[in-house]
């Protein structure tokens, strides 16, 4: 039976916070916007973690690849920040990407709204019953 809540589950869900704090306060780069991590997903072996993020106010696609470019060449420097402040043996490489869910999500709901507002403004058939048992 596998347990419910992995250990690299675990150490995502402690390095999220952490890389949370560490962007906000060390990163000083004017390239790199307000940064949200959605999700990080730990390898097995712990050697290597991928970062989601999104970067609230920069829609092009050129400002989030900036973006991207700085946090992973800031990648040696936060990992070390990372290793003062968990404990862990040895601290995973950081790999960041973009993620598009939240764009995508959007775009979806849109796409609903926009369904949802051309069925109100046809006319409803009401049926009748003729017959009643």
């Amino acid at each position: 039976m596998a347990k419910e809540y992995s250990r690299t589950q675990r150490i995502g869900d402690q390095m999220q916070r952490e890389l949370a704090q560490l962007i906000r306060r060390e990163v000083k780069d004017p390239r790199v916007g307000l940064v949200t991590i959605t999700a990080v997903e730990v390898s097995r072996d712990v050697g290597h973690a991928k970062i989601f993020i999104t970067v609230m106010g920069q829609d092009s696609a050129e400002d989030i690849a900036q973006s991207i470019k700085v946090l992973n060449s800031a990648a040696g420097f936060l990992r070390m920040q990372l290793a003062r402040e968990m404990k862990l043996r040895s601290v995973p490489q950081l790999h960041f990407h973009y993620d598009e869910s939240v764009v995508r999500g959007a775009h979806l709901s849109a796409l609903i709204e926009r369904a949802v507002a051309e069925d109100n403004q046809h006319p409803v058939v009401a049926e009748t019953e003729d017959t009643k048992e």
